[in-house]
């Protein structure tokens, strides 16, 4: 009779421990989150990302019932961020806002601090921006065409601006040249901030920066868009062509941007990120802010977002490999 008794005690033990364990787990997943969230973005402050960061940072502060805080790590290409998310705690309090330029940055960089696929789990993409190539309204060039043939005249003696080395600006710049048989000399910044300034105060010729930075200097006449990269038109510069249309056949290159954290983050987390992310990306109001800013709205699930990185990554191995693009 004791032992029976002794037995059933310990069981009974064993069962709460375990119920308290179930509800322990529980109520860490409820808890988050319990503090503020940073949003890491690997450029300076006024270009797409940051833009779209802090668009995307107000709306989930209201879901969230947190701050969401946006932070700007910039550097090397937009991996210093990425490394620095890599690296921080799986706790669902520290994400990064990335983009096509991480699945470019591990063909260019010889040797990276981390693996973009493997250390990065992606949440769902926010927008898709087209690329498009402006040059200073100063410039006579109307057209790719006129553009083309004014590089050709002085080989070397023309610039063009990217986000800094590795990124989709530096790849589209160098596919630019290697399908126009232009040479011109490759000027990069930490981000879109520094690049417009420098367009136009007339520093460097050309750049092929997304569309939201350079819109409102398009829009006052002080810069000129030739073309979009993408397959199709841009739906804030539907007057503006293709480089396709522009005679550069095949030519689709854009820019996305997303939401990743730590690999090892807990799934519960990552799913309630992407349902509240996915929720302010369908909004009206968030909708008709992309609009204003030439994004495409995009909040796919997770696994679309990681099958688009997978698929990129191989794509720009090849690019990277015919363009010769290469940092140690």
């Amino acid at each position: 009779m004791h032992i029976t008794f002794h037995l059933t005690r310990r069981g009974a033990i064993q069962v709460l421990a375990l119920a308290a364990g179930v509800a322990n787990g529980t109520a860490m997943a409820q808890a988050w989150p319990a503090k503020p969230i940073s949003l890491i973005v690997p450029f300076p402050a006024g270009g797409t990302t940051d833009v779209l960061a802090r668009a995307l940072a107000e709306k989930l502060t209201l879901s969230l019932g947190q701050t969401v805080i946006v932070e700007s790590k910039p550097g090397a290409g937009a991996t210093l961020g990425a490394d620095y998310v890599a690296k921080s705690k799986p706790d669902g309090y520290t994400l990064l806002v990335g983009a096509v330029h991480h699945t470019i940055a591990s063909s260019v960089y010889k040797k990276l601090a981390y693996d973009f696929q493997k250390e990065l789990a992606p949440i769902t993409e926010i927008a898709l921006v087209p690329n498009v190539l402006v040059i200073n309204a100063s410039n006579p060039a109307k057209t790719v065409a006129e553009l083309v043939t004014q590089l050709k005249a002085k080989p070397g003696a023309y610039t063009f601006g990217s986000n800094g080395n590795g990124t989709a600006q530096h790849l589209i710049g160098t596919q630019f040249e290697n399908l126009t048989g232009t040479d011109l000399v490759h000027v990069p910044y930490k981000g879109s901030g520094p690049l417009a300034t420098d367009l136009l105060g007339g520093q460097i010729t050309m750049s092929f920066d997304t569309v939201t930075p350079v819109l409102q200097h398009i829009k006052a006449g002080k810069l000129r868009a030739l073309a979009v990269t993408t397959a199709k038109r841009s739906s804030a510069l539907p007057d503006v062509p293709t480089l396709d249309e522009a005679g550069l056949k095949g030519f689709n290159i854009g820019t996305w941007f997303g939401v990743l954290a730590p690999a090892a983050t807990p799934k519960d987390i990552l799913t309630r990120l992407n349902t509240e992310i996915v929720k302010v990306i369908q909004s009206a109001d968030f909708r008709k802010r992309m609009g204003e800013i030439g994004a495409e709205p995009i909040g796919n699930s997770a696994d679309q977002m990681a099958a688009q990185i997978r698929s990129e990554t191989d794509k720009f191995a090849k690019l990277v490999k015919d363009a010769k693009v290469v940092i140690d």
